[in-house]
């Protein structure tokens, strides 16, 4: 059994698997944004910083959607998606964080590098770092058996 593991309608549900769980509603939360009456302005940016599109919304459903499999299946499944989750989340806010575009929604190889303030900078890619910090540094603490 692995640690912070539950018996749930027979089956064992570690923590890693709920952390996936916690991932699909999150993901889906940020697939909606645009969707939700008031929490876009005038120019279609959630809470006025994320300019997000079709493309966006998509990648954060199927991150959802392969968040809710991976919970479903098996701790193993959920211990890979957060690695790989939060490798290449983590990953995209550290590019952004850098140069103004991230690498999921090809903004960087479509914008190039962009002259934002730093403020903006930190305030649009905290998301992605938090999220895929979380997920790495949840396999660090909960994988253990």
């Amino acid at each position: 059994m692995h640690c912070g593991t539950t018996t749930w309608l027979g089956f064992n549900v570690t923590m890693l698997r709920y952390v996936s769980f916690g991932f699909t509603f999150s993901l889906l939360i940020a697939a909606s944004l645009n969707y939700i009456p008031g929490l876009t302005d005038t120019e279609g940016r959630a809470f006025g910083i994320f300019a997000l599109d079709v493309f966006d919304d998509s990648l954060h459903f199927f991150s959802a959607l392969w968040a809710l499999i991976a919970g479903l299946m098996s701790h193993r499944a959920a211990r890979i998606f957060l690695i790989y989750f939060g490798a290449l989340y983590f990953g995209d806010g550290l590019i952004g964080l850098v140069t103004g575009s991230g690498y999921l929604d090809f903004g960087i190889f479509n914008y190039g590098i962009q002259d934002f303030t730093i403020m903006f900078k930190i305030l649009s890619n905290l998301p992605h770092l938090t999220l895929g910090g979380f997920a790495m540094f949840s396999v660090w603490i909960w994988n253990r058996k």
